[in-house]
């Protein structure tokens, strides 16, 4: 090989490292910047489509009696990460929510929200098999909320408009479970009732740890967020 070849091939192999490396670090923050999906919003209630739904919400509703959840319901995780710099949202989502609730003279005195932790699915199977390795869904497969004390919903019964209130319970996760307190929106619909909101969250309490692996940094506080749909 001749001088004018050796310097050639050194250059070509320099630029091919130089190449790598950028492929490596660069590709994350690539992703983060320009390719990662935006989080959808949090789980809210419907509004409604028609004056026909509107109207119903002007009636009175007996809200007493054992409320199951049903189709349309949805629950789930918002995280914050901080993507090779870049801030980023991780929501995760399921429809595999079951559930009961009962009410007895205007009060919730029970509920118990069951959510089917491993089919919870965000926008990157690497990150969803993570999840569930972390949250060991396979011994664990379920998350679940039990309320511990009464919450007085009487005026759903006569309001035109969502009801907010705050639900104390407590939360199981990772085989964890620790004192909860649910933020909630509650209204009235054309099938039953609606409810939507969060319960904040810190990993540690429940033996999670947040990842911390240089490029990819996620925060070690979050919410569960659920939608639920309730029927008779």
């Amino acid at each position: 090989m001749s001088e004018v070849q050796r310097r050639r091939w050194l250059v070509w192999t320099v630029v091919g490292v130089v190449v790598a490396v950028a492929l490596v670090v660069g590709a994350p923050w690539v992703y983060a910047r320009f390719l990662a999906r935006e989080a959808p919003d949090p789980l809210a209630l419907s509004t409604p489509t028609t004056s026909a739904e509107a109207q119903v919400l002007t009636g009175r509703l007996e809200i007493d009696g054992t409320w199951l959840v049903g189709e349309g319901s949805e629950a789930g995780y918002r995280l914050g990460e901080v993507l090779s710099g870049e801030q980023t949202t991780v929501v995760g989502r399921t429809e595999g929510v079951t559930g009961t609730v009962i009410v007895n003279g205007g009060m919730l005195d029970e509920a118990t929200i069951v959510v089917d932790a491993g089919s919870i699915s965000t926008d990157a199977g690497a990150r969803d098999a993570y999840f569930r390795r972390a949250l060991d869904t396979s011994s664990f497969p379920e998350a679940r909320f039990e309320l511990t004390e009464p919450v007085d919903i009487s005026a759903l019964g006569r309001a035109d408009v969502p009801l907010s209130v705050t639900a104390v319970g407590t939360l199981t996760l990772h085989g964890v479970s620790q004192p909860a307190t649910a933020v909630l929106d509650v209204q009235r619909t054309a099938g039953g009732v609606e409810v939507a909101g969060q319960i904040p969250i810190t990993l540690t309490d429940f033996g999670l740890t947040a990842p911390d692996l240089g490029w990819v940094v996620v925060e070690p506080t979050g919410a569960i967020e659920v939608r639920l749909v309730l029927g008779l």
